[in-house]
């Protein structure tokens, strides 16, 4: 087969498949320590996920005394509605939109009026079609509502999302450390804390370096339930973390910043673009090192995230505090549009991590929490070294004999499906990717990118 005739089987196919023997050499990493680190190949440095995650000990013994004392009424089936409804939630339907639909809609009524023979008695009709309109957008727009927690709400909630919840911000800040290991925050913020997993979260994973956490929600009832969880159902005991202070309201100060600021389901809870866009900039003016948005691993969540990273990345604040610019952290491996957004019908970026729940009637098997995230810091893009590139694995990874099927997300913002053997890519980069998955990292050689670009033009 010619060459040119190879490049249009592979487009056809749409699966890259890097072949031939002048690829192969050039492919080869120069040395192991290329993108290894010394590591072994299941240990390799895009290796992220956790392994099943169950709370801390002390915030599980202190979630169960809570829920056995609060003693709610059904609480299995209305911990699995609360699941449920949290999950389907969409963005309320802005404004604009709205309007934009009404007025389509009256312009096809008065259409379909004016088409009938006979005398019209417009103000009549101008009533009917008015009124048809309204019962119409009714029936069909999403009716969005602010969530309210109280004491028992919140309850519920604790028995249906604190372990899922604490496993998707786990697994979010662990891309921080696997990844920059130096870092060592002293100060965190958390911008709708609610049960305060977050400060849970971070506290596994910097415990010796955490000096001070600020912990933001609206809702008094939540973080009457989070002190108290801090303080293992005991009011009188020392909380068993310390330097967590809690408030209603964000700082007022922009100049006050965190090493580390959090929104975990949060932004999903805002009413509107405009609330959204205005809630991250001012995360981000408080973001000293690295800003981490979490939401479900819906479609909406992962619009919500790009809407996040569009403002950020595009949007020139009139004053500017901290003149360093936001570079995408992860799961990312570029700045361009989000090729998932491209794709019809439109598929959400998300990940997902194996979690214990709380052990309540119904809940002693092991779930998989999905979510979607985005971490973008001050520190500037992550740089290539020895020739490497790192790609995100975007779907389960397919193990068969002697070959895996990848799909990625690659650094020249394209979808991938990656062929991986030996023979064509290295076998540091086929074991590699035999010990990877969803969510991981893998290494792309940058001159074999390059060939693959090649192919498919």
């Amino acid at each position: 087969m010619s060459s040119r005739s190879a490049r249009v089987l592979y487009q056809r196919t749409g699966v890259l498949k890097l072949m031939g023997r002048g690829m192969s050499t050039a492919a080869q990493p120069r040395s192991q320590a290329d993108f290894l680190k010394g590591e072994p190949h299941r240990k390799h440095p895009g290796v992220i996920n956790l392994k099943t995650l169950r709370l801390p000990e002390e915030l599980q013994t202190a979630a169960r005394s809570i829920i056995h004392r609060a003693q709610v009424a059904h609480l299995p089936e209305r911990a699995v509605r609360l699941t449920n409804f949290l999950w389907s939630r969409k963005r309320a339907v802005e404004d604009t939109a709205l309007r934009q639909k009404a007025v389509s809609m009256e312009k096809e009524l008065w259409e379909k009026a004016l088409q009938k023979k006979g005398d019209i008695d417009e103000e009549a009709l101008e009533d009917r079609i008015k009124r048809k309109v309204l019962s119409e957008l009714r029936r069909t727009t999403y009716h969005w509502t602010t969530m309210k927690y109280d004491e028992e709400t919140g309850v519920v909630y604790m028995a249906s999302r604190l372990a899922g919840g604490y496993a998707a911000v786990r697994r979010a800040l662990n891309e921080i450390k696997k990844r920059d290991p130096t870092f060592a925050p002293q100060s965190l913020l958390d911008f709708g804390s609610g049960l305060g997993t977050v400060v849970w979260a971070s506290h596994s994973c910097w415990a010796d370096s955490l000096k001070e956490m600020v912990c933001v929600d609206s809702s008094g009832p939540m973080n009457i339930l989070a002190e108290q969880l801090l303080k293992g159902d005991d009011d009188r005991a020392q909380p068993l973390i310390k330097h967590v202070y809690f408030r209603q309201f964000l700082p007022v100060s922009p100049k006050v910043q965190f090493d580390l600021v959090v929104a975990a389901f949060t932004l999903s809870e805002l009413p509107n673009v405009k609330e959204r866009e205005e809630a991250v900039l001012t995360l981000w003016r408080k973001t000293s090192s690295y800003l981490v948005l979490v939401e479900n691993g819906t479609k909406e969540g992962h619009h919500i995230l790009m809407e996040a990273r569009d403002t950020l990345l595009k949007k020139q604040e009139k004053i500017i505090y901290d003149s360093r610019p936001a570079s995408v952290f992860a799961p990312c491996p570029h700045e361009l549009m989000c090729p998932k957004l491209a794709l019809e019908p439109t598929v959400p970026c998300n990940f997902q991590q194996l979690y214990q729940p709380l052990p309540l009637p119904g809940h002693n098997e092991r779930q998989i929490e999905k979510f979607s995230f985005l971490i973008l810091t001050r520190s500037g893009p992550a740089e290539t070294t020895g020739g490497v590139d790192w790609a995100r694995l975007v779907a389960p990874v397919l193990r068969k004999t002697r070959h895996v099927h990848c799909r990625m997300c690659c650094p020249n913002g394209q979808l991938q499906h990656v062929v991986v053997t030996a023979r064509k890519h290295s076998r540091d980069v086929y074991r590699c990717a035999r010990s990877s998955d969803w969510g991981d990292q893998l290494p792309v050689i940058q001159r074999l990118q390059e060939d693959a670009q090649s192919d498919s033009e």
